[in-house]
């Protein structure tokens, strides 16, 4: 692959998570505030794992086979992009919920176009994803730091007047917007992420051209992607790692979903008492980890193989959760904690999303993307949005107090079960692709 495709594929993949990241970390603060009720709530966040179920059926089958993978882009994020943008000034559900659904329904299906972009013109992908996937940490990165400065009470800092860059800087880090003006900034998430997905329409057509890979003859299924992933099914180490991932992503979206309520909490009350401007930083540093993860990745497969790599990557789950729960006093330990998040996303879903493009036939990897991002995007958060909320707003809450460490501790079990499936029952063979589903493998 030579440099000027590399580049694109990697800056094709800052733009693609900057847009998924820009709004959704404040968004859980900003809904309350339009008065929706907390099913309102509910309806809204779902639209980004209900897209990746109805993509699975329907968006990565259409890509795959009857759509240039970069004008598919194109079109999804002019799209979704407008319909971003419009966020800013909707205050009512049903316009909100429309937008919001829009939005996602064409946004979750590039993820699995980007990666099929990808790896389609890559020459080794376990030696080359990991620079190009860098590109996505990035955009995480590029989407939460920037609003601690956008999100500032300048009238404040205006008022304090401090000399000098060292006490300027600390002063607008320390006067970051609360109550209403905070919501009223939100909006600027919203733009920011619509302008960015605009942003990515025009430069897809500047993407090498991955052409639609048409079934021309065979059985009427064989013309469904998407039913060609799921026989796939049917062969235990794919099965296997298809129901852990399930446990994975739901593990991980369990931490997007506690998190920043433990670290802003009271250390009297269990949390951290991290300040209400410091929360996304601090959780952003699993992605400034990950950049150095994922470097290393290539390296990492090579060296431990499939199963060893993703049963560490399930494992750094557990490691936090558990230094969570035991250990909330020691703020800087916490704070460190989130490196873990590098070794949990390269580890585990990185090494899923290699490993489905060296198995899965060629002619149905972005829809096999689909398959597992259909638990990494869709069952998991979706589980994780049903058990989520409860367990951490009733279960575990007595007295208006959570109890931090017998919540963590489900988590952290959950993974380590996970692992210990993994290590026993995942059994890949050597040979790449794996024949489908009632023929016969060849000998090895």
């Amino acid at each position: 692959m030579n440099k000027s495709v590399r580049f694109k594929l990697f800056l094709m993949m800052v733009l693609e998570i900057c847009i998924g990241e820009g709004w959704y970390a404040l968004i859980f603060g900003y809904l309350p505030s339009l008065n929706f009720t907390a099913a309102q709530q509910t309806w809204i966040l779902n639209g980004f794992p209900i897209a990746a179920i109805v993509g699975m059926f329907f968006s990565n089958q259409f890509a795959d086979r009857n759509f240039a993978a970069e004008r598919f882009l194109a079109v999804s994020h002019v799209i979704g992009g407008v319909a971003m943008i419009a966020l800013a000034w909707v205050t009512s559900f049903w316009p909100f919920f429309i937008l919001m659904w829009i939005h996602c329904l064409l946004y979750v299906p590039t993820i699995s176009i980007t990666n099929s972009i990808a790896f389609t013109h890559m020459k080794d992908a376990q030696k080359e994803f990991g620079f190009v996937r860098m590109g996505g940490t990035i955009g995480w990165i590029l989407a939460a730091w920037p609003f601690t400065f956008i999100l500032v009470d300048w009238a404040r800092v205006k008022e304090l007047n401090p000399q000098g860059f060292t006490n300027w800087l600390g002063t607008v880090l320390g006067s970051g917007l609360t109550g209403q003006a905070l919501q009223e900034g939100t909006k600027w998430t919203f733009i920011v992420a619509g302008g960015a997905s605009l942003v990515l329409a025009l430069f897809s057509l500047t993407l090498p051209h991955t052409p639609p890979k048409r079934v021309e003859e065979g059985p009427a299924s064989a013309k469904f992607a998407w039913l060609e992933s799921m026989k796939l099914l049917a062969i235990p180490f794919i099965l296997i790692l298809w129901i852990v991932t399930f446990i994975d992503a739901t593990v991980h979206n369990l931490f997007f979903n506690w998190t920043g309520r433990f670290l802003g909490s009271p250390v009297a009350a269990g949390g951290v008492g991290i300040p209400g401007n410091w929360i996304m930083p601090v959780m952003s540093i699993g992605q400034i980890a990950e950049i150095l993860t994922m470097l290393i990745l290539g390296v990492t497969l090579k060296t431990l193989g499939w199963r060893t790599t993703m049963i560490i990557g399930i494992l750094g789950h557990a490691a936090r959760f558990a230094v969570f729960a035991f250990m909330p006093q020691h703020k800087e330990i916490i704070i460190l904690a989130n490196v873990l998040h590098g070794i949990c996303y390269a580890f585990f879903f990185a090494t899923v999303y290699i490993f489905v493009d060296e198995f899965f036939p060629k002619d149905a990897r972005a829809s096999a993307q689909g398959l597992f991002n259909l638990m990494i995007l869709g069952l998991g958060p979706l589980a994780a949005n049903a058990v989520g909320p409860k367990l951490i707003g009733e279960t575990f809450l007595k007295n208006g107090v959570v109890d931090f460490k017998g919540l963590f501790l489900i988590p952290c079990a959950a993974a380590i079960v996970a692992a210990i499936v993994l290590a026993l029952f995942f059994r890949p063979p050597e040979k790449k692709e794996p024949q489908m589903a009632g023929t016969p493998a060849p000998a090895h």
